[in-house]
């Protein structure tokens, strides 16, 4: 539970973590998209550190929600290589226009969760010829390495109960109801596709799943 204090600073009550989850901070954190309450997390079991920014009162049931896998590339570089750095912009913007939400930043799952090296070499082997997937597999590594536990604690630590998830993928739908949150919708993040990454999204669609009928409208679409 989140309270905003008549003094202006901000509390947040006392609640018991769940599993690895700890929250350890707290502050108003202004952006580019609006005033979040940025709520920072431990996870004691990987020891990774994990951010949370809250828009409105998101308890309960229906908050917009977002779970964002760390991509320094995209993030922070512009990468054209994928499309998560207009999905981050575009979750933070459809949040606050929902007046409510919540979007979970996923630190440790750079490259789907094999690391920021792995995922460059990967993105080498990609410009050889290789899709995403037989790229990570050549390295002797997963597909997919990505656990969402720590996400659906997060939330469970802020009182969400349901959510209106914003994603393609779905495995994070199946994820957060294994881990006890409902996913009363599904709302799509379709980004419009860039002749550098129009592959990397095909693999996404046909070889993960994710629902991107888009694609279907792009010229040459699979």
């Amino acid at each position: 539970m989140i309270e905003v204090m008549t003094d202006g600073e901000d509390a947040l009550s006392a609640t018991t973590p769940r599993a690895g989850a700890e929250r350890v901070a707290q502050v108003r954190l202004s952006t580019g998209y609006g005033e979040f309450l940025a709520v920072g997390y431990l996870d004691r079991d990987r020891g990774d550190e994990q951010i949370a920014l809250v828009y409105g009162d998101v308890e309960g049931d229906g908050a917009l929600t977002r779970l964002h896998s760390e991509c320094l590339t995209g993030d922070s570089f512009g990468s054209n290589h994928c499309e998560c750095g207009d999905q981050l912009s575009a979750a933070l913007r459809a949040i606050v226009a929902a007046g409510r939400g919540v979007l979970v930043y996923l630190r440790g799952h750079e490259g789907r969760g094999i690391g920021l090296l792995a995922k460059l070499q990967a993105m080498q082997l990609q410009a050889e010829g290789m899709d995403t997937v037989e790229a990570n597999l050549a390295l002797g590594l997963p597909a997919d390495a990505r656990d969402y536990r720590v996400a659906a604690e997060i939330l469970h630590d802020l009182g969400v109960c349901s959510v209106r998830l914003m994603s393609n993928n779905p495995l994070k739908r199946a994820a957060l109801v294994e881990h006890g949150i409902e996913v009363g919708e599904q709302v799509p993040l379709l980004i419009p596709p860039r002749e550098e990454n129009i592959s990397y999204l095909r693999t996404k669609r046909e070889r993960f799943g994710h629902h991107l009928p888009h694609l279907d409208r792009t010229a040459g679409g699979a």
